[in-house]
């Protein structure tokens, strides 16, 4: 039998306690100047492609892409701005290519010809109440592949930066 050094079990004891509460820390509330809509997501391509292949939770990466979406638009709101976004098509980063054979066709291929794309429209609105801004927008990133720093166990990992980069613009140029 080994003996480990007590300071070396004090150190893991203290570390296994702190990833206890670090799992254990709430979500962020929602912020209540961005709202985040859906059209109907049965109808989204994701929705539809992953259907055939693999059929998903839609709020297993709907609710998570709603709550990143909502939290990084309050941050680039002046005071009393309120951002309203829906949502109209969600398709994620890579493809099911069933022909692989019954193996591979629950396995989500990532390749740079299957890139992300979220449609949207927005209304930006001032704190009078007044339209600022409106649109819609294709958010699409060819390039999702050649991001560095990006989280394997991230599902969103491809999606979240081009949201980023979106928002980044800030509300003069959504």
């Amino acid at each position: 039998m080994k003996f480990f050094p007590a300071p070396l079990l004090s150190a893991l004891a203290v570390l296994t306690l702190a990833c206890a509460s670090v799992r254990a820390a709430p979500p962020p509330p929602p912020p209540t100047n961005v709202t985040v809509h859906y059209t109907d997501p049965k109808l989204f391509t994701e929705t539809k492609r992953s259907a055939f292949a693999h059929p998903i939770d839609a709020n297993g990466y709907l609710n998570p892409l709603k709550d990143y979406i909502a939290q990084r638009a309050s941050r680039i709101l002046a005071p009393g701005q309120r951002l309203d976004i829906t949502v109209t098509d969600v398709d994620l980063a890579g493809e099911y290519e069933p022909w692989h054979g019954p193996h591979l066709s629950t396995i989500r291929i990532i390749k740079s010809r299957y890139p992300p794309r979220i449609d949207l429209d927005f209304t930006l609105y001032g704190a009078d109440g007044k339209v600022l801004r409106q649109g819609n927008r294709i958010l699409r990133d060819m390039s999702f592949m050649d991001h560095a720093g990006i989280s394997d166990n991230d599902s969103l990992r491809y999606e979240r930066p081009m949201i980023d980069r979106w928002l980044r613009q800030g509300p003069d140029k959504l």
